[in-house]
């Protein structure tokens, strides 16, 4: 090796050392390949908060079972594999791997986008059915008011929006610290919170959601859904909103 030489291999080995560390002090670094106890996974799917029946007759269980404790189960497994040997990234949590989405590792970036879309979404989703439909009150009536034109206009305009969706996707309605409200679509199982957003709410329109009772009539399972949501919960969700401790 020339003297000449030498110098520049030096520096490149700095410039590396320093990408090294610059990785480590994110907590992005991959980890040594070390197999994740079954007992330690970072997520686990969370139960149905009703009976698997309790959206009868507008969902019917055998669709609720299948939908729970397959398509998500699916989901959060999957997740869990593709973080086996990235605790770094899984310990930021769904939130904080969202924010960072473009920051991770490319080998399990795409997987947080999609697995972990799909977690995040559809434990949202759980939450804010097993009631009796109706409408809104306080607060959470007056911003849907104010925002979206009052209960009719976001139903009309959120039907409208999730029919409009190709393929597979979500409908939801967005809420900002502020308590504004918005109506958004997203494709697959992408989420606003990516985006920095926060969901109040939304419906899933892949076709595991409702093809075994509406077949190809999303319209029709668009318009029954309304019949399930319980307002109590996505009322606590506008003030968790409000009050900056509203996760997914």
């Amino acid at each position: 090796m020339s003297a000449k030489e030498k110098p520049m291999l030096v520096l490149h080995r700095r410039v590396l050392l320093a990408s090294v560390t610059g990785l480590a002090a994110a907590g992005l670094l991959r980890a040594a390949p070390v197999a994740m106890a079954a007992d330690a996974v970072p997520f686990t799917l969370p139960p149905l908060p009703y009976a698997a029946d309790a959206n009868e007759p507008h969902i019917d269980a055998q669709t609720m079972l299948l939908h729970h404790d397959k398509h998500h189960a699916a989901y959060v497994t999957n997740l869990n594999k593709a973080l086996a040997e990235y605790p770094q990234v899984a310990a930021l949590g769904l939130t904080g791997m969202f924010a960072k989405l473009g920051e991770l590792p490319e080998g399990v970036r795409t997987a947080v986008r999609n697995q972990g879309g799909g977690h995040a979404n559809h434990s949202m989703f759980w939450t804010i059915m097993g009631g009796k439909g109706g409408s809104p009150s306080g607060d959470l009536a007056a911003a849907i008011d104010r925002d979206l034109g009052g209960l009719p206009a976001l139903q009309a305009a959120f039907n409208k929006m999730g029919l409009g969706v190709f393929g597979s996707g979500w409908v939801f309605v967005t809420v900002s610290r502020e308590g504004k409200l918005a109506l958004v679509a997203k494709p697959n199982q992408d989420t606003p919170v990516s985006d920095g957003g926060r969901v109040l709410m939304g419906n899933d329109v892949w076709e595991h959601a409702y093809y075994l009772k509406y077949q190809n009539r999303r319209a029709d399972y668009l318009a029954a859904w309304w019949n399930v949501l319980d307002w109590s919960r996505i009322a606590a969700r506008y003030d968790a909103a409000k009050a900056g401790t509203l996760d997914v």
